[in-house]
């Protein structure tokens, strides 16, 4: 049976820490072949994790962070979902779906939307769990100015909360460093 646990980065104990951290590195390494950063690791810390045990083993893992974005005239308290993963020998048992539920749960109690970036490969998660695909255009407040980054362009997804919002007018992340979006 696995449980999953909801605790904020101060919480994490360094063994658990470092479990975490390595089950992201096998898992975006082998499914992504791009590997999982400093700069991505650091997007994860700050906020909530959810934690998904099978017995004392770490199998899965999401983190939801507070981000502003940008919609029209208003700044939105975002709830950024980070470092989604689960150990690849415990896929397609519900994992993921439910680390998502507790990661959801937090965003619709504490933030104005969900926000977060999916690959081809993990975007069908999130749509099947009610998330919407943002088609319009993406964008940065850098520290120069609002950039756009159409690299991002149909890989943001949205969680709305309580604000209607037009999913194809343009999107603004703040800054950070590493991927923005």
């Amino acid at each position: 049976m696995v449980a999953v646990t909801v605790v904020h980065t101060a919480q994490l104990d360094r063994g658990t820490r470092g479990a975490v951290r390595r089950l992201l590195d096998r898992a975006f390494g082998n499914e992504f072949g791009n590997g999982f950063g400093d700069d991505d690791w650091d997007h994860a810390l700050g906020g909530l994790h959810a934690l998904a045990h099978d017995g004392d083993r770490l199998v899965g893992h999401g983190a939801v962070v507070q981000r502003r974005l940008v919609y029209g005239e208003r700044a939105l308290r975002a709830g950024y979902v980070e470092a989604v993963a689960v150990e690849e020998d415990a896929r397609r048992r519900g994992i993921a779906s439910a680390v998502m539920a507790a990661l959801e749960d937090v965003i619709g109690r504490a933030y104005d939307l969900g926000a977060l970036s999916a690959t081809d490969a993990g975007s069908a998660l999130y749509l099947s769990r009610g998330w919407q695909l943002w088609r319009g255009p993406t964008s940065a407040l850098t520290p120069s100015g609002r950039h756009r980054t159409p690299e991002d362009d149909g890989s943001v997804h949205v969680l709305p909360g309580p604000f209607v919002l037009d999913l194809d007018e343009e999107l603004a992340c703040d800054w950070r460093d590493g991927d923005l979006w």
